[in-house]
């Protein structure tokens, strides 16, 4: 897998450590599979549509606004993936 510039100058970065939380966190985060955010957020839509037809507008909304939310946390996932702390500390490792 080509990495792109991008998370090449990022892993140069010696002076910027994360934290434990941070680091637990991308671990826990990097276990769930990008795709089911995905379909958290397609879900969300379906449900919102289901309440929308049946004239429950303000439940509609509310649940209509998770979609964003599930497709921000599924790119916050991919970017965990792709350019992570613990890739930085495996590329130490390495060379």
């Amino acid at each position: 897998m080509n990495t792109p510039e991008f998370v090449k100058d990022i892993s140069k970065n010696e002076q910027h450590n994360e934290g434990h939380l941070a680091k637990a966190i991308e671990n826990q985060t990097a276990k769930l599979p990008s795709d089911s955010f995905l379909w958290l957020a397609l879900g969300s839509i379906g449900i919102s549509a289901a309440l929308q037809y049946f004239g429950r507008k303000q439940d509609s909304n509310f649940v209509g606004q998770w979609a964003p939310t599930f497709l921000t946390l599924g790119l916050y996932n991919k970017l965990v993936k792709v350019a992570g702390s613990d890739r930085e500390d495996n590329t130490r490792r390495i060379h």
